[in-house]
């Protein structure tokens, strides 16, 4: 009897193990609760429309299901930060390489606003549109650190712990992309004048 007693202990053990691993889809579907929130708002900033948004979030998501593990360690929001960031970004310069346009665009500009007049209505989005184009140009660090900052609110010593860097980079990243941004946006203020 002692031998079938720990045949059936091993078995018992082995099927515990079994229960422990955590199934590849639930870890996704965890996540992907978990950050969901975070990832929209992210990526809806960068883009500037909810459609844009869901495809950055979808992407993310199909891009995680094609891996074998999703250890995200040590900072899973931070990993879906930059990921947000990093496929916002990639979305809007393509937009900006193709002149596409997003259909939320073409929508919203069927909705009139009662508060302002057609005119201003089309040069707040084309503003809008130009900042967007704007951040889409800047380098991937850059375009990261601008949006954590000054699109999501993080301070520069949380920036630099999120980018693996110092704070004193971090400012100068900053410095450089408001003065990019602000270069590339006094342009098109000028054209319009």
């Amino acid at each position: 009897m002692s031998g079938d007693d720990t045949k059936e202990d091993t078995m018992l053990a082995a099927a515990t193990h079994i229960r422990a691993v955590p199934d590849p889809l639930e870890q996704l579907e965890r996540l992907f609760r978990e950050h969901y929130n975070l990832i929209f708002r992210t990526a809806y900033r960068v883009t500037g429309s909810a459609v844009d948004a869901e495809d950055v979030l979808q992407t993310i998501f199909l891009r995680l299901a094609r891996r074998k593990e999703f250890d995200l360690s040590p900072s899973p929001a931070s990993y879906f930060h930059r990921a947000a960031i990093n496929a916002s970004l990639d979305l809007v310069r393509s937009r900006s390489k193709t002149g596409a346009v997003p259909l939320e665009e073409v929508e919203t500009d069927l909705i009139e606003n009662p508060s302002l007049s057609p005119e201003a209505q089309h040069a707040d989005r084309e503003l809008r549109g130009v900042i967007h184009q704007a951040i889409g140009r800047l380098g991937s660090r850059a375009a990261e650190a601008f949006v954590l900052r000054y699109l999501e609110g993080y301070d520069n010593r949380e920036i630099a712990r999120m980018l693996g860097t110092s704070q004193m980079v971090v400012a100068v990243i900053l410095h450089r992309a408001r003065t990019r941004l602000r270069k590339d946006i006094g342009e098109f203020l000028e054209e319009k004048q």
